[in-house]
């Protein structure tokens, strides 16, 4: 059995109430799960739901009220900064809008060469490794002297996964990195996070509310809802033969190209949604 790389175990989030008296909410309770080398493992669920919590804590962004989470055997629930600059070769993070997680004002080269060479590796060796990341997600050689608004999204994103990949690192948490680009870009990001993954061997916690989205991905699903995660499995079984009723939800609001189809879904979705039965098309 291969030993986990990350390893949650009962996490609970809680953050204090707005205004006088007002009372803690919980925005994740009891939360267990394991990411294991090379392997991603997708988490959905819908806006609010608390998935994206779960990626802020381990990244130490949110409180952990309970519970342990740890990275290759180590505790980092409550890891010192000096500990997550230590950690930050081995752990990234690729965000859900690609504009704002990068500078503005700085050039590609500078954006993908700060992490190298903050991480002790000589400037000659980092740009070597930043121009085989150009090619490694498909960029053209004269990004380097561009700034971000010259690309589209999908080039900004694919910019994002490079700086992430820069390091070498062992795992990426991926928070909603697909959900901001049109379908057809979407699938060129995903297709290119699956090259990587075979070429590299990292590991991903695959954040997203589209159920498609992570069942083209994943090796192994979680779903949240309000907090904990009702459903865990397998990839197809928990995507193509959900038992939980919160999961089938999920699933039938996923869009299919058939237009038909697509109405009986629709129907069915309200259905689960109301406890009604839908009309016979």
């Amino acid at each position: 059995m291969v030993e986990p790389l990350l390893s949650i175990d009962r996490l609970t989030v809680t953050y204090p109430g707005r205004g006088f008296r007002a009372k803690p909410v919980t925005a994740v309770r009891d939360v267990s799960l394991d990411v294991r080398p090379g392997e991603t493992v997708g988490l959905v669920g819908e806006s609010g739901s608390g998935k994206s919590t779960i990626g802020r804590a381990i990244l130490g962004l949110a409180p952990v009220t309970s519970g342990t989470i740890s990275y290759a055997g180590h505790d980092i629930s409550h890891a010192r900064r000096s500990e997550w600059r230590k950690l930050a070769g081995d752990l990234q993070v690729v965000f859900q809008d690609p504009y704002s997680s990068l500078n503005p004002a700085l050039t590609i080269e500078t954006i993908l060469m700060e992490p190298v060479t903050a991480g002790g590796v000589p400037k000659h060796e980092a740009a070597q490794r930043i121009r085989g990341l150009l090619d490694a997600v498909r960029l053209p050689k004269d990004s380097l002297d561009r700034l971000p608004r010259e690309f589209s999204g999908g080039q900004r994103q694919r910019i994002a996964i490079a700086r992430a990949l820069s390091v070498r690192p062992r795992l990426i948490i991926c928070d909603e990195p697909v959900s901001a680009l049109d379908l057809s870009t979407q699938a060129r990001v995903l297709t290119l996070f699956r090259e990587i993954q075979e070429t590299t061997g990292v590991a991903y916690l695959f954040i997203s509310h589209d159920i498609s989205v992570v069942r083209s991905l994943s090796h192994r699903v979680g779903v949240v809802n309000r907090g904990r995660i009702v459903e865990w499995g397998e990839c197809a079984q928990v995507t193509e033969r959900p038992e939980h009723p919160y999961t089938q939800r999920l699933l039938l609001a996923a869009p299919v190209a058939d237009p038909v189809r697509q109405a009986r879904r629709r129907d069915r979705w309200l259905a689960a949604r109301t406890n009604t039965i839908p009309q016979p098309r």
